[in-house]
């Protein structure tokens, strides 16, 4: 079972969230994933995408889904680009753990593996502490994979620099405070461009994951 959270708080502004909202359509539906999915051994895998931002802010976007193939994988991805944005709000990423979390706990399906799969492009600056819901999830056997998506320098930011790069970069910040689990791995797309082939290339890792040791991925 696989959750996706995504970051919906107020640094994501409007382009940003249509390419990560697309960037998730299109990755259901790409031929590599779906090969993925189907050469596993049940050949599906269930799935929940949820938006997350700042205390308490966290909804349900599209609930627990059944995808064993390209029509559902297609039904998947038109919902994802269909539905209202949620929120923009601060960051909680301690928030969006816990909400997806719960989700795992009251999916309807059986699972070996529960994975919690958070895309963000700031660090954790609302509700409680982030290693602390890191912590309580893996020690429910779950596992928590990182995409972090990093802003253009070029671009000005109004807010807390620190926010969105935080000392040693924003990959470091996950690996240390966010991901963690058997096979735990952060993705690092460079910019919100390269956002749809890093989802990619997460879902095929998180779909294929044996529990290597924790590694890093950067797609430009």
């Amino acid at each position: 079972m696989l959750v996706l959270a995504s970051d919906v708080s107020r640094s994501i502004v409007h382009p940003k969230f249509l390419l990560q909202r697309e960037g998730y359509a299109a990755a259901m539906s790409d031929s590599q994933v779906l090969d993925a999915i189907q050469s596993g051994p049940h050949g599906k895998i269930a799935i929940c995408f949820v938006e997350w931002s700042g205390f308490a802010a966290q909804k349900v976007v599209i609930d627990w889904t059944l995808i064993d193939g390209p029509a559902a994988a297609r039904g998947f991805g038109d919902q994802v680009t269909e539905a209202a944005r949620s929120f923009a709000d601060s960051t909680s990423i301690s928030g969006g753990i816990d909400f997806a979390v719960a989700q795992l706990a009251r999916a309807p399906f059986e699972a070996a593996r529960r994975t919690i799969d958070v895309s963000g492009d700031g660090t954790n600056n609302a509700g409680r502490d982030v290693q602390l819901a890191r912590d309580e999830a893996v020690a429910k056997g779950i596992t928590i994979n990182g995409l972090t998506i990093l802003s253009d320098p070029q671009v000005p930011f109004i807010g807390n620099t620190q926010h969105i790069n935080p000392p040693g970069g924003l990959e470091k910040y996950y690996r240390d405070n966010v991901i963690g689990g058997p096979g735990s791995f952060v993705i690092m797309a460079e910019n919100f461009q390269s956002f749809g082939r890093a989802i990619v290339k997460k879902m095929i890792a998180e779909i294929a994951s044996n529990g290597r040791p924790h590694r890093m991925i950067v797609v430009k």
